[in-house]
C-alpha cells in the first residue's frame, strides 16, 4: 500500500506543479494569446470637419464613396458569369480579370475601391453572392473656375487615403480638422459570436471641427478663370492671382494656373500640387519701388515733388544700373519715378535715405522674415544684415531685383499702403469650431499720412503712368496701382529672356476694400515689351477687380 501513497503524490505533485507553471509562470503570455484570439477593437472613425468660404458656402465636404470586394469561395460556379458581367458592366474592370479572381476561390479579392455611391446602389440591387461593399468617408472639393481643376486646390490642399491632410490649409489645420477616432472592444468567442457577459469599453469619436475661411469662392473662382485666361494669351509657365482684405489681412482669393483637381490627387502631377503664393519665392521688380520711395517719405527724406536727374543710368560700387527702357530722362520728380517705374529714381530716393534706414524699413514691410500665414509649407528668405550688403546689391534691391520673397509677403507689403501704414498678418482662417482662431500679429509701419501720400502717387501711376491697363470703368480716378517686371536669374545670370511679370493694387484707393497681387512666370508674347507687367498681369488684375467690385457692390470712394 506505499507505493500506492507514493505513486498518488508523486502524480499530484506533478499535476500541481504544471498547473503552478501555467496559472503563474505562463499567466502573461497565456493572458496576452487570450486577448488577441478573443478582444475585438472596432474602430469608430471621426468625420473630417467641413470647410465654408466666408459667406458659408462650402468648399470642402466630405462624401461616402465604397470599396467593392469579393469573397469568391462563396460564389458558386454556376453564378460567376453573372457576378463578373455585373460588375464589369457596372464598375468597368476588366471581366476576364474578375473571372479569374472568381476561380481561385480565395476568401477575400479586391474588385475595385472608392467607388460612388450610385454605383454601390447599383450593385446592391442586383444582390450578387460574394460581393460586398464596405463605406468609406472620401474629401470632396467644388469645381474650379479653369477646367478640370477644383476649386483654390493650391490653397485649400487634399486629403490623402489615410484621411491625413497634404498641403495648404488641410495640412496646417490637420489636427483640428481630423478630430479624433473612437473604438469599441468587445470580446468575442473563436466563432466571432460577441461574448454578452464579457463587457465592452467604448471610446466615442470626435468629429473635426468646422471651419471658415476669410475666402469669397466668388472672387477665387473669377481669379481662376482670368489667371487662367491671361496665361494662356501670354503663353506663359504659369501664373498666380492672391486678393487680401485690406483691413484684416483675410485671404479672399488665391489662384494659380496650371494647378491640379483635390478629388484626383492621386493621378495629379506632384510639381502642381505645390503652391507657388506660398512655397515659391521670387524677385518682385519695380512693385519694390513702392516700398523704398514709403521708406523715404516716411523718413522724412523725399517728397512726391522732390526732383532728381535721371540720364537713365547710375554707376553703383562699380556696376552700371541702367533705367528698363534704356532712356535718359532729365529732371524728374519722385512721382514721376513712381509713375515711369524708373530704376535710377529709385536707387537714388533709397541713396538719399540712407542704408540703414532703408534696411529697417524693409524689415517694418515684413521681409525680414515669413508672413506667418496659416498655410502649410511656406518659404522665406532671411533678409541678410544691412553691412552684408555691397552696395551694387543695396541698389538693385531698391527696385526688386536681388531681393526674393514670395507672394504674400509682397502683398502684404503693400497692404501696408492701402491700410494706413498699418501691416496686419495675413490668413485665411476666420473661425475654427464657431471660435476665432486667435489674434494676428499687427503693426505702424509708416504713418496715415506718408501711406496717403504714397497711395496718391500709385494713383498717379493708374492716371498717368504705366498701371493704364488695370484701369477699372468708373474708378479711373480712385485706385491705386504698380506694375513690375524682373528677369528670373538662371545658371547664375540674369536671364535676358524670361521674366516674372506683375502688377500689384488696390481699390478705392480713397477707402479699400482689397489688395491684389498678380505674378505672371515666364510670359513669352514674342517681344520683351509684351512680357511687361503693364501688358501681361494688369489685366488679369483688372478682371478680378471688375468681378469683385460687381460682387461687394463696391462704388467708387469706398
Amino acid at each position: 500500500m506505499l507505493w500506492l501513497a507514493v505513486t498518488a503524490l508523486l502524480l499530484a505533485t506533478a499535476i500541481w506543479g504544471r498547473l503552478a507553471y501555467w496559472q503563474v509562470a505562463q499567466h502573461g503570455h497565456l493572458t496576452q494569446l487570450a486577448t488577441e484570439q478573443h478582444l475585438t477593437e472596432v474602430p469608430l472613425p471621426a468625420s473630417r470637419g467641413l470647410i465654408y468660404d466666408r459667406e458659408m458656402r462650402p468648399l470642402a465636404i466630405n462624401t461616402t464613396v465604397y470599396d467593392v470586394t469579393l469573397a469568391p469561395d462563396l460564389v458558386r460556379a454556376d453564378e460567376r458569369e453573372r457576378v463578373a458581367d455585373s460588375l464589369s458592366s457596372i464598375l468597368g474592370v476588366p471581366r476576364d480579370g474578375v473571372i479569374g479572381k472568381l476561380a481561385a476561390k480565395t476568401k477575400f479579392a479586391y474588385v475595385a475601391k472608392r467607388q460612388s455611391k450610385d454605383k454601390a446602389d447599383q450593385l446592391s440591387r442586383l444582390r450578387l453572392p460574394g460581393v460586398y461593399l464596405q463605406a468609406l468617408e472620401q474629401r470632396s472639393y467644388l469645381p474650379g473656375g479653369a477646367g478640370d481643376l477644383s476649386l483654390a486646390s493650391s490653397m485649400l490642399g487634399f486629403v490623402d487615403y489615410q484621411g491625413n491632410g497634404q498641403r495648404g490649409v488641410e495640412a496646417y489645420y490637420n489636427r483640428q480638422l481630423s478630430g479624433r477616432d473612437g473604438f469599441l472592444s468587445t470580446y468575442r468567442d473563436l466563432a466571432g459570436r460577441e461574448l454578452m457577459l464579457s463587457g465592452e469599453t467604448r471610446r466615442d469619436p470626435v468629429n473635426g471641427a468646422a471651419m471658415v475661411l476669410t475666402m469669397d469662392s466668388n472672387v477665387q473662382f473669377a481669379a481662376e478663370q482670368a489667371v487662367a485666361a491671361g496665361v494662356k494669351a501670354a503663353k506663359a509657365e504659369s501664373g498666380s492671382v492672391l486678393v487680401m482684405d485690406t483691413k484684416t489681412g483675410g485671404i479672399v482669393a488665391s489662384a494659380t494656373y496650371p494647378a491640379y483637381d483635390g478629388n484626383q490627387f492621386a493621378t495629379a502631377d506632384p510639381a502642381r500640387t505645390r503652391d507657388p503664393v506660398i512655397s515659391d519665392l521670387y524677385e518682385p521688380g519695380s512693385v519694390m519701388k513702392v516700398v523704398t520711395l514709403s521708406g523715404a517719405l516716411d523718413a522724412g527724406r523725399i517728397t512726391p515733388q522732390t526732383t532728381i536727374e535721371d540720364p537713365g543710368y547710375v554707376s553703383v560700387g562699380g556696376s552700371v544700373i541702367h533705367d528698363w527702357d534704356l532712356k535718359s530722362h532729365g529732371t524728374v520728380t519722385m512721382t514721376n519715378v513712381l509713375e515711369k517705374s524708373l530704376n535710377v529714381g529709385a536707387i537714388k530716393a533709397m541713396q538719399i535715405e540712407g542704408r540703414d534706414s532703408y534696411f529697417h524699413y524693409l524689415e517694418g514691410f515684413g521681409f525680414a522674415a515669413s508672413s506667418g500665414i496659416d498655410v502649410a509649407n511656406e518659404a522665406n528668405m532671411s533678409l541678410r544684415p544691412a553691412t552684408q550688403w555691397r552696395d551694387s546689391e543695396v541698389a538693385t534691391a531698391s527696385f526688386g531685383q536681388g531681393i526674393a520673397v514670395n507672394m504674400v509677403q509682397m502683398c502684404a507689403a503693400i497692404n501696408v499702403v492701402a491700410n494706413q501704414g498699418r501691416w496686419v498678418q495675413p490668413h485665411v482662417v476666420q473661425s475654427i469650431g464657431g471660435a476665432s482662431p486667435g489674434t494676428f500679429a499687427s503693426r505702424q509701419v509708416v504713418t496715415p499720412q506718408t501711406a496717403a501720400t504714397m497711395t496718391q502717387m500709385m494713383d498717379s501711376v493708374v492716371q498717368h503712368g504705366s498701371g493704364y491697363m488695370a484701369r477699372v470703368k468708373g474708378f479711373e480716378l480712385d485706385q491705386a496701382g504698380k506694375t513690375g517686371t524682373s528677369q528670373i536669374p538662371e545658371n547664375g545670370k540674369y536671364s535676358p529672356d524670361h521674366v516674372w511679370a506683375s502688377y500689384v493694387g488696390f481699390m478705392p484707393a480713397d477707402n479699400p476694400r482689397f489688395t491684389m497681387l498678380v505674378v505672371v512666370r515666364k510670359p513669352n508674347n514674342g517681344s520683351a515689351d509684351h512680357n511687361e507687367g503693364y501688358y501681361v498681369s494688369a489685366p488679369i488684375w483688372k478682371a478680378v477687380a471688375e468681378q469683385t467690385v460687381l460682387d461687394w457692390r463696391i462704388s467708387p470712394g469706398g
